[in-house]
């Protein structure tokens, strides 16, 4: 159950937090063109450049059950501080460090960062407004976009410590926007309910979410380094903005349909998209490729957000948000390395391999609801 609180400050809160969902996505989506850049300097092929991208969510997997922690036992405000510090340490990882080790132990460090965002704006979220979450949550999935456009933005500046440089700036201004978040006098209390998670609405609401990380991660990573054989960093970037373009236009208009609608349709074309782009080295084709990842991208993550939502319900979401976050993690971290590894046994189309695992999750979560539905 959640608690009534005072909402002095909440139209001003929400767009402190779609700002800072913003930041998170802009955090993780700014590796794609640095990793060429990352691979020229450190000498190394997309196998390890898999493992530093996989690092990421490696320490997303660390930082959701601390962030679940304490969301429960203090307000968002103090959990999207401590992400951001995090943010910073990692920042600064890139910007006086150098070589593979630094890189990955300061992205491990900005994942459990990233971690701490994202619940402490979804339960930000759901503090000030949970008579309308689900619209409110939508508008945050928006914000993720643009931060998806950012992020490739901030990639293109250059080099390795530019982009995170200017990271680090925005960060800082993220630090100064939390310490402006209303907080009210008692903590709202979030509960959870573990049969939920034997429910088949919360497995086809985490098979949607393990293909949208499985082919992120691939996409961020492996398939990077294959656009930079044929485009410069700065292309890669312009790339990318445009992918995330398309997924804020499609997770938007993803919110006017069923949710399993959604996310049948993005999961569709996720698992046409990724084969289609790591295939060919012809750039005319990669754009049409980008376009339908941008699509499925939007309305796979739409869709299964709205699946659980349906299936939880906001005053018992804490476990439910967390275990299916975490699920994320574990496809974002599986996808890089498996793309990497499979590049490097197949050459660049074996990347588009990586979406097989999802496509067969949503297939048998689908089956499990159809036979659920049809029992008397």
């Amino acid at each position: 159950m959640i608690l009534p609180a005072r909402r002095t400050s909440a139209g001003a809160a929400f767009p402190i937090l779609l700002g800072l969902g913003a930041l998170d996505a802009a955090g993780y989506s700014m590796i794609a063109p640095v990793v060429p850049a990352i691979s020229r300097a450190t000498e190394v092929g997309p196998g390890l450049i898999g493992v530093l991208v996989g690092a990421f969510a490696a320490g997303q997997l660390v930082g959701y059950p601390l962030a679940a922690a304490g969301v429960q036992r203090r307000h968002a405000a103090v959990v999207l501080a401590a992400a951001l510090a995090l943010m910073v340490v990692g920042d600064l990882g890139f910007i006086v460090g150098s070589g593979l080790p630094v890189y990955v132990v300061s992205r491990f460090i900005q994942g459990i960062g990233a971690g701490g965002l994202w619940l402490g704006v979804v339960f930000g979220v759901l503090e000030r407004f949970p008579e309308s979450a689900y619209r409110r949550l939508t508008g945050v999935l928006a914000a993720y976009s643009i931060g998806g456009v950012a992020g490739p933005a901030l990639g293109a500046l250059g080099g390795i410590r530019a982009p995170f440089a200017a990271h680090l700036a925005l960060t800082g201004a993220g630090a100064i926007a939390v310490a402006l978040l209303w907080r009210s006098s008692t903590a709202p209390r979030f509960g959870s309910e573990r049969a939920a998670l034997r429910t088949p609405g919360f497995a086809l609401a985490s098979a949607g979410i393990v293909l949208v990380s499985l082919c992120l991660g691939a996409f961020e990573g492996p398939l990077a380094l294959h656009f930079g054989t044929r485009l410069s960093q700065a292309e890669i970037g312009a790339l990318y903005v445009c992918c995330a373009v398309v997924l804020g236009v499609s997770a938007s208009a993803s919110g006017r349909f069923r949710p399993w609608v959604a996310l049948a349709a993005g999961g569709f074309l996720l698992s046409l998209a990724l084969p289609l782009a790591a295939a060919t080295s012809t750039v005319s084709i990669w754009l049409v490729a980008i376009a339908l990842l941008g699509v499925g991208f939007g309305a796979t993550e739409a869709g299964a957000l709205g699946v659980l939502l349906e299936t939880v319900g906001a005053g018992r979401i804490v476990l439910a948000m967390m275990v299916w976050s975490q699920i994320w993690g574990i496809g974002y971290l599986v996808g890089p390395l498996a793309g990497g590894g499979l590049a490097e046994a197949l050459g660049p189309a074996g990347i588009g391999l990586v979406s097989a695992v999802g496509d067969v999750a949503v297939l048998l979560a689908f089956a499990a609801v159809v036979r659920a539905r049809r029992r008397p």
